[in-house]
């Protein structure tokens, strides 16, 4: 916990230094779970995002989150005491932290109950989401340090903070880029949400990591040597582990077969200019043959959370596979720390720390997702009211799963969730050429519809005029965006079939006059005469005639059709107390 006292040493009249004082004092004599004092939580939630590099309000209000709910200090102390904008996220983060979200297991009287909460949760996520970057930054070095240390709380609860940091928070973290923060959430939420598979995953790749990991430093002399002898000298040479909840989601897609997989143990090459990071991709391919397939160039064709870096496997010494990744610093840093890289950015071009720090909400704005999430969420917040399993199936699919991205002919980069089809890629270009799909190419080579799609994968939509889509696309597509433009256009062409019946049904209609005697059974008998001709009837109306002694019915009947209506006279003629039958 030193880097804040340092901070707090340099500025003994500052913001940072003044929250601290005030909420040390707030927090003093409680006790976390594990019995020590309550008060280190905040300060390493604070120490967290100063080493994201986060702005000196940022850091303040992170000292101070729990001030507001969990001591009783008024917001409005805390608006006086440390101004607007510290008020704003301590606020922020506080409404964020009162609903909870709880896993499956609920019984059915308090499932629909849950489903609430959990949906209002995520809409305040958005809201903060959208109103200041943050808020949400401050939530996940909270949920960092909660996660350090679930340890101390009772099973169930741990279960819960597990599943909502790896179905929120961990994949929230990869969107705004922080690579390295979201796979740290996933393996810490690993052992408590999947004990057994943890153990065993433990259990046998221990040797494979101890072999790959003494492989790859015996050969990391060569590789300097290599880039060494081509005028290329790295900033760094960094040998990574997989980890573990990665690994255990890769080994469920190649069959559990840990030979199947080629980075468990990956070689990061950093150097200083982007020309260096092709040229070192060249002189390893030159050294070492790569993998067919195996090259992608995150430089050229960033992933949808600006992830940048060159990766390729290869065949290295002794037969055995390397992947390395290689990225320059500025690269390095932003797959770190993702959006917060700005304010790292800020402080390099500023170093006295005086200039003006990018907002939350300038970035927030400037973040094309966070913005199609707020007007998704807006558009859904209605019908979620009623179904809210919905809303969080269709969030979890459309902006929290993993993410590929697929290309345009023209070159446009499509963002779209792990394993989207053709037609879930052609709604996110247009309604329209969603509606009129009727097949698609993926780099060049025909697809059918339902085909899973890579990151990547260049894909052409081929489309007809006046085509409409399949109810059957419902079954297969991944994204709402998609589904709801398939529902509205399955019920406009329903209300367009139902209007065009209606429609005939009005013109085809003729009323017979049927002159009776009363007797019982004859309307049944006149209603089966006309069904047996297969005519629908519309309506029946019996009344008295003049005089008392014979009724008149009227039938409404749906045909115009003069031969049909011949013939049914003369039937109902025959029908036993019925004295006249005419038409109109």
């Amino acid at each position: 916990m030193g880097a804040i006292k340092d901070l707090i040493k340099q500025e003994p009249g500052g913001l940072v230094a003044r929250a601290y004082t005030f909420a040390e004092r707030a927090h003093r004599g409680q006790l976390r779970k594990s019995g020590e004092p309550y008060f280190n939580h905040p300060l390493a939630a604070a120490e967290i995002l100063h080493e994201w590099h986060l702005d000196d309000a940022t850091v303040a209000a992170a000292l101070l989150h729990d001030t507001v709910e969990d001591t009783g200090a008024p917001l409005e102390t805390i608006r006086k005491e440390f101004g607007n904008e510290v008020a704003f996220l301590v606020d922020g983060v506080t409404k964020l932290g009162h609903i909870k979200y709880r896993g499956s297991g609920a019984d059915a009287a308090s499932a629909d109950s849950e489903a609430q909460n959990k949906a209002e949760n995520l809409r305040k996520m958005i809201l903060a989401l959208s109103e200041d970057l943050r808020v949400v930054f401050i939530k996940l070095a909270d949920r960092l340090h909660n996660m350090r240390t679930l340890g101390a709380l009772p099973p169930a609860k741990q279960r819960r903070i597990a599943l909502e940091t790896d179905e929120i928070y961990a994949p929230l973290a990869y969107r705004l880029g922080m690579h390295n923060l979201s796979g740290e959430l996933q393996d810490l939420a690993f052992p408590y949400l999947y004990p057994k598979e943890y153990r065993w995953l433990l259990s046998v790749s221990k040797e494979h990591f101890e072999e790959r990991m003494n492989y790859l430093e015996e050969i990391k002399p060569r590789i300097e040597r290599l880039l060494d002898d081509h005028g290329i000298k790295p900033l760094a040479i960094e040998i990574r582990a997989k980890r573990y909840s990665s690994l255990y989601k890769k080994l469920l897609r190649r069959d559990m077969d840990l030979g199947r997989i080629y980075d468990l143990v990956a070689m990061r090459v950093v150097v200083e200019t982007l020309p260096e990071c092709y040229a070192a991709l060249g002189v390893i391919h030159e050294a070492y043959p790569p993998l067919p397939r195996r090259i992608k160039d995150y430089i050229a064709m960033p992933k949808p959370n600006a992830y940048r870096s060159l990766h390729t496997t290869v065949i290295g010494p002794e037969g055995k596979t390397i992947e390395f990744q290689i990225r320059t610093k500025e690269m390095h840093e932003e797959n770190e720390y993702g959006v917060a890289a700005h304010w790292l950015y800020k402080q390099k071009t500023d170093p006295t720390g005086k200039g003006k720090a990018p907002s939350g909400q300038k970035l927030a704005a400037e973040l094309k997702w966070v913005q199609q999430l707020k007007n998704w969420q807006e558009r859904l917040s209605g019908e979620s009211a009623a179904d809210p399993e919905e809303f969080l199936r269709s969030m979890k699919i459309d902006f929290f799963q993993d993410r590929i991205f697929a290309v345009t002919p023209r070159g446009d980069v499509i963002d779209l969730p792990f394993a989207a089809t053709p037609v879930d890629f052609a709604y996110h270009i247009h309604s329209e050429v969603g509606n009129s799909a009727i097949g698609a190419k993926v780099n060049g080579v025909v697809v059918s519809l339902d085909h899973p799609l890579r990151s990547g994968d260049v894909v052409e939509i081929v489309t007809q005029k006046g085509k409409k889509p399949s109810e059957d696309w419902l079954r297969f597509v991944k994204t709402s965006v998609a589904r709801d433009h398939i529902r509205l256009s399955l019920r406009k062409k329903e209300s367009a079939i139902r209007a065009a019946a209606a429609g005939s049904r009005s013109l085809a209609r003729t009323e017979l006059k049927i002159l009776v005697e009363d007797r019982v059974g004859l309307i049944k008998d006149i209603s089966g005469t006309i069904a047996q001709s297969r005519i629908g009837i519309v309506s029946f109306h019996t009344e008295t005639a003049k005089g008392g002694k014979l009724h008149v019915n009227r039938v409404d009947i749906q045909t115009n059709d003069k031969r049909k209506l011949d013939k049914i006279v003369e039937k109902l003629r025959g029908v036993r107390g019925v004295r006249e039958v005419s038409y109109k």
